[in-house]
């Protein structure tokens, strides 16, 4: 008969409590960075991901103290588990546009959460923190040194506003793909409150000013391009 008693008692729980909200607290500050970003996996997805982490700890802790008298348990095999199987939610992130990838930093961030969660369902909270900590520095702050080290090398940044999302998407990278223009990144973002439509923001590298302006001047010939400016 398996004795529950060592492991119901109020200050475990309470442990095991505190172990989950840090989780969720910590899984949300970068979550939160990236819903801002407007990233496929944000605050709710972030979350969820540091909080199962946590729990997969906290589950493995208690079953090594029910069933350790009967079997001989490894306590670090299912968050091991984790760390691997993380990587199917970070793939669904990740699109591939041509020769450009995107989604690659929110898959790392993804990956980055499912540790500190497990941090946090071990009770390692110093660690959690400050990994939290150099996660959402790295993801505010180096943002915009790489954006500095991007404008440094000739890459460049559009920001189309569209009446409505159609076929000029696809009209746009093709006229891009004549000219020999490489888009590196390329986001669909929504529309500021007060407007109608979407907003498409392009990433196109080391682009020359004549076939940059030819591209700008396709897309003002377009249905649906109501504006064009430079980021």
């Amino acid at each position: 008969m398996i004795d529950l008693s060592s492991v119901s008692d109020w200050s475990w729980l309470g442990s095991v409590f505190l172990r989950l909200l840090v989780a969720v607290v910590l899984g949300g500050l970068v979550g939160y960075e990236r819903e801002q970003a407007n990233r496929p996996a944000g605050f709710r997805t972030h979350i969820l991901v540091s909080l199962g982490s946590a729990l997969v700890m906290v589950t493995a802790e208690y079953m090594t103290k029910i069933y350790s008298p009967q079997i001989n348990l490894d306590p670090t095999r299912l968050g091991a588990q984790v760390v691997s199987g993380i990587g199917f939610l970070g793939a669904g992130t990740i699109i591939r546009n041509g020769s450009s990838v995107k989604g690659l930093t929110t898959a790392a961030s993804l990956w980055a959460v499912c540790c500190i969660g497990l941090a946090c369902g071990s009770g390692f909270y110093a660690g959690a923190i400050l990994a939290t900590l150099f996660t959402v520095v790295t993801l505010i702050t180096l943002k915009r040194l790489e954006k500095h080290l991007s404008h440094k090398h000739g890459e460049t940044t559009l920001l189309v506003q569209l009446s409505y999302y159609g076929q000029d998407v696809l009209d746009i990278l093709k006229k891009a793909d004549d000219l020999h223009l490489v888009i590196r990144k390329m986001q669909l973002l929504p529309a500021d409150e007060d407007e109608n439509g979407v907003r498409l923001r392009l990433g196109i590298a080391r682009a020359s000013e004549e076939n940059k302006a030819r591209l700008i001047l396709a897309m003002k010939e377009m249905s649906s391009v109501r504006s064009i400016s430079d980021e």
